[in-house]
């Protein structure tokens, strides 16, 4: 601290006055202030006003730091103000007294009584060593430093108004440092200068430093706030929100304590493994701030640990007699479907319920499958979660996202579990045959790991992070073809196949399970409405055109709406009778009109068989033949196999029928064959008996029954191979009408596949060779012929 300088001339004129102490504040020469002072020295100066008019005490500012309590002869700086008390108002505390600052003094001796200072004083005057010149331009730079302060905040044209009446430095000086954030001793110093010329630069220099404060705390709070993005300012409300939840006692998010995130991992059931990797994430979020922008990462992460089953809570054995009984009141028909599922079940009971393989249903649209895992889960008494993986082109959608990315989620697989609450539901992969891939990955590889028995059992999450076991969980895939499903993939399941249903097991089912749902959907019961089996029939037969229910179903929806519309009308009487003759006004004009069988025969058709992704059909192969040079056209978006199989028809029928068409000039005609419905591509090895029986029928004019079918492929030499499908094929023959099939002989086990009432309502006729299959279309008893070559390089043909 500066040490005030006594010159002899100074030394005069000592009186002794009372003295206020000043705590945290230095008051200056020429100023006006006020205080609170004890009860003491206020009743003094309350008593002096009343006996004298007036009052006047020594103001001595306390060391910082100083309590009242504690205050000594030490604490005190020797360097004051006299002060003209001008009024004294009792207060809480004392007594609140203002004061004008007249004369800057020191105290030359102190002295207490009555717990009451009293300090005999002398004045010290300035040194005044500047002249006008120099005063004005002092005052013109304080005036405009202190202008450029008071411009950074706002009314600050109150602050400075004063200022610019007032004609002396040491009055503005008295004005603004009590704002001044300086230290207590700073401005104890600037008191005790008495050369006026260095007490204003001091001044100036506080002001100017004060100014270039503000500035830069300005310019760094501008670049802060450019740089808070918009997780900050979340963060910032999330803040805000749970203080809230907080005063509303609605917050029960903690973090840690009673009911918080580190009591609900410690008393979880997680693996170790898992555990420690939780309490890892909540250290981050403990340690991260309030204003951590993963915290709401880490939080979404915790919850997902939490909320994941990690055991087998209870297992409920599983009963084979009640599974049966539920797949046998769901479901008509599919009697090996349902055999083969109880045996499933049957093997998963006797390994306690450890996954085996993978069941994969596959089959055309309607018939089923993803109604039968439903039973599953009903038969076994678990969660049901059914993922559609139709159109997903994702990796990331199986195996999650890291989350390291923004908007980072778990893979459906894991987001199924979660939402079963147990681990070991019966997991439906809906429509796997509809995966496909892209530049984010193959979703069909990730699947490899979830649906592999051996490898399931560490199932890698990305976003989890941490191995899952899957190996409880009973998956079962659902497709349409096996066409489109990678092989590795596809070894990992095993095939059960819903080939369709025959007619009467579609009428058990519209009867037992469509029917009924329809009706409760439209608000009707089975008392109001009555559909016969003759008019369910008509329907199926003639409305319908697929391997499954689902267009039936479609179709009696439409029947209940027109039933719901003509009772509400009141145009009906109750129960409303559906009858045969009403159809047409109910649902419109027939659908089916090509899958018929023909009903008049002509040279050159013969019905064929074929299989579809959507269950079998028939199509009609017709040949006809015209003036030309021998050329064979194919027309009916045909496929290279089909189109090599016409020409080895072609090859078959001149080598057999040289000698018996003799009246056929092969070399003078041009021959065609067509395939109907020709916008719809048609390939496969299945048509070459049919293609083979329909130029014969073509060259010898001879017909085919309309009401016979055919399958199979043949081979140069003659023979028929085996062709897959049968079921489908058998099955669209039987809804179209057809009495007689012809099948390789080596297909005649596959007719075990096939419904018994199906089997029961055709005929079947197995061949090996072409003669077989002439003998049996068209009654050509053919012999085979014998080819031999003469020595000049001439073929001759000849029947044995």
């Amino acid at each position: 601290m500066r040490q005030t300088t006594m010159y002899p001339q100074q030394i005069n004129n000592i009186r002794e006055n009372i003295v206020i102490p000043l705590f945290e504040v230095v008051v200056y020469p020429n100023s006006q202030t006020k205080f609170l002072a004890d009860k003491n020295i206020g009743e003094i100066l309350l008593n002096e006003i009343k006996n004298e008019g007036s009052a006047y005490a020594i103001g001595l500012t306390a060391k910082s730091g100083t309590e009242a309590s504690d205050l000594s002869e030490d604490d005190l700086y020797r360097t004051g103000n006299l002060l003209e008390i001008k009024f004294v108002q009792p207060a809480d505390e004392g007594f609140l007294v203002y004061a004008q600052a007249i004369q800057r003094v020191g105290s030359v001796s102190l002295n207490q009584k009555d717990g009451v200072f009293y300090a005999t004083h002398t004045d010290i005057p300035d040194v005044h060593d500047l002249d006008e010149d120099f005063h004005k331009q002092i005052m013109a730079d304080v005036r405009k430093t202190i202008h450029e302060i008071s411009d950074r905040f706002q009314s600050s044209e109150q602050f400075t108004k004063p200022i610019d009446k007032m004609d002396s430095i040491d009055q503005i000086m008295g004005y603004v440092m009590p704002f001044m954030p300086i230290e207590l001793e700073e401005k104890q110093d600037l008191l005790e200068t008495v050369s006026a010329r260095e007490r204003y630069l001091t001044f100036l220099y506080i002001l100017t430093n004060q100014k270039e404060n503000i500035n830069i705390q300005i310019e760094v709070a501008k670049k802060v706030a450019e740089k808070v993005n918009k997780s900050h300012r979340e963060a910032m409300l999330r803040e805000q929100l749970k203080v809230i939840q907080e005063e509303l006692n609605e917050n029960e998010d903690f973090v840690s304590g009673e009911g918080g995130y580190g009591e609900r991992i410690e008393s979880s059931k997680m693996p170790d493994d898992v555990k420690k990797k939780a309490l890892s994430e909540l250290k981050k979020l403990e340690t991260g701030g309030n204003h951590n922008p993963e915290s709401h990462v880490i939080r979404n992460y915790l919850d997902l640990l939490l909320d994941l089953p990690w055991i087998v809570e209870e297992k409920k054995s599983i009963d084979i007699a009640q599974a049966r009984n539920v797949l046998e009141g769901n479901h008509n028909g599919l009697e090996k479907v349902k055999e083969r599922i109880i045996q499933h079940l049957a093997v998963m009971k006797l390994k306690h319920e450890k996954q085996g393989s993978i069941i994969l249903f596959t089959g055309p649209p309607g018939t089923g499958k993803t109604s039968l895992g439903k039973s599953i889960a009903d038969a076994l008494g678990r969660e049901y979660v059914r993922v559609s993986l139709g159109g997903v082109r994702d990796e990331a959608e199986i195996r999650g996202h890291r989350r390291t990315y923004v908007g980072a989620m778990p893979g459906r697989i894991i987001q199924s579990i979660r939402k079963a609450g147990t681990k070991n539901p019966v997991f439906i992969l809906d429509e796997i045959d509809k995966l496909s891939s892209s530049y984010s990955g193959d979703p069909a590889s990730a699947l490899l790991e979830v649906l592999d028995p051996e490898q399931n059992s560490t199932f890698s999450d990305h976003y989890l992070e941490v191995s899952y076991d899957l190996s409880e969980v009973l998956f079962i895939a659902t497709a349409n073809s096996l066409a489109s499903i990678p092989g590795p993939l596809l070894d990992r399941m095993e095939i059960i196949e819903i080939s369709g249903y025959t007619k009467n097991e579609k009428l058990a089912i519209a009867k037992d399970h469509i029917l009924p749902g329809i009706l409760e959907e439209h608000g009707l019961d089975e008392g109001q409405v009555e559909i016969k089996d003759d008019v369910l029939k008509i329907i199926i037969d003639k409305y319908t055109r697929e391997a499954g229910v689902r267009g039936l179903k479609k179709q009696l929806a439409r029947t209940a709406r027109f039933i719901s519309e003509r009772i509400v009308s009141g145009k009906a009487e109750l129960p409303y009778i559906v009858k045969a003759d009403m159809l047409t006004q109910i649902l419109g004009k027939e659908l089916i009109r090509q899958e018929e069988a023909r009903k008049e025969n002509v040279p050159g058709v013969v019905t064929g068989l074929a299989w579809t992704p959507v269950g079998g059909d028939i199509l009609f192969i017709e040949g006809t033949f015209m003036p030309g040079t021998g050329k064979l056209t194919l027309t009916g978006q045909l496929g290279d196999v089909m189109k090599e199989s016409a020409h080895i028809s072609l090859s078959l029928v001149r080598s057999r029928l040289a000698n018996t068409a003799s009246s056929f000039d092969f070399t003078a005609s041009d021959i065609h064959i067509h395939v109907p419905s020709g916008a719809t591509p048609k390939d496969g090895p299945s048509a070459g008996v049919t293609l083979f029986t329909a130029l014969t029928s073509l060259i010898t004019g001879k017909t085919v029954d309309p009401k016979l079918a055919m399958t199979g492929e043949i081979t140069l030499s003659g023979a028929v191979l085996p062709v897959g499908g049968i079921k489908e094929k058998v099955l669209a023959a039987h809804r179209a009408g057809i009495k007689k099939v012809i099948l390789p002989k080596e297909n005649e086990r596959d007719l075990d596949d096939v419904p018994e009432d199906a089997r029961n309502e055709l005929k079947f006729v197995t061949v090996e060779t072409i003669e077989d299959v002439l003998r049996e279309a068209l009654g050509i008893d053919m012999p085979r012929p014998m080819v031999s070559h003469n020595g000049n390089g001439l073929v001759s043909i000849q029947s044995i």
